[in-house]
């Protein structure tokens, strides 16, 4: 009886492993945002196609300190974004083509299906932990450096 228990056991979470999805590799890069404070250099994933961008950090349950997750959708629209699946609170950067920061919608709602939206045309997404922007001191018009951007720091 105990073998069954215990087949019936691993036989669910092998199911309920296999019903999250594996992380997807992504490249790698890094940015730089400026802030009152000096630079803070982040770590990121970089999402620059649809099947990446769509997946995003969902699932994710860490997400250390200095790293993030890069959308660079390659030219200036409106975004949108949702949490759900996202188990972590995040930070998401709304940044220009320039590298400006346009907004910052704090600490989203893990698995919320509200639209979280950008306020205007937008190159790119910068998501981080939920509340280090602020703690950071990274406010709406300092400049993210990185190569999607065109202004990579030299030794970035």
């Amino acid at each position: 009886m105990q073998c069954r228990v215990l087949a019936c056991a691993v036989a669910l979470a092998v199911v309920g492993f296999a019903a999250t999805p594996a992380p997807q590799s992504l490249p790698q890069s890094t940015v730089v945002v400026d802030t009152p404070n000096g630079a803070v250099r982040f770590n990121v994933e970089v999402a620059g196609d649809d099947a990446s961008r769509m997946r995003g950090l969902m699932y994710r349950t860490h997400l250390a300190p200095d790293a993030g997750m890069l959308f660079d959708f390659h030219d200036d629209h409106l975004r949108a974004f949702w949490m759900k699946n996202t188990v972590l609170p995040l930070d998401m950067l709304f940044i220009r083509a320039d590298g400006t920061i346009s907004s910052i919608a704090a600490n989203a709602t893990p698995y919320s299906e509200k639209a979280i939206t950008s306020r205007e045309p937008v190159r790119a997404v910068l998501e981080i932990n939920g509340g280090r922007a602020a703690a950071l001191d990274i406010k709406p018009g300092e400049k993210v450096h990185g190569a999607a951007f065109g202004n990579a720091l030299p030794g970035q």
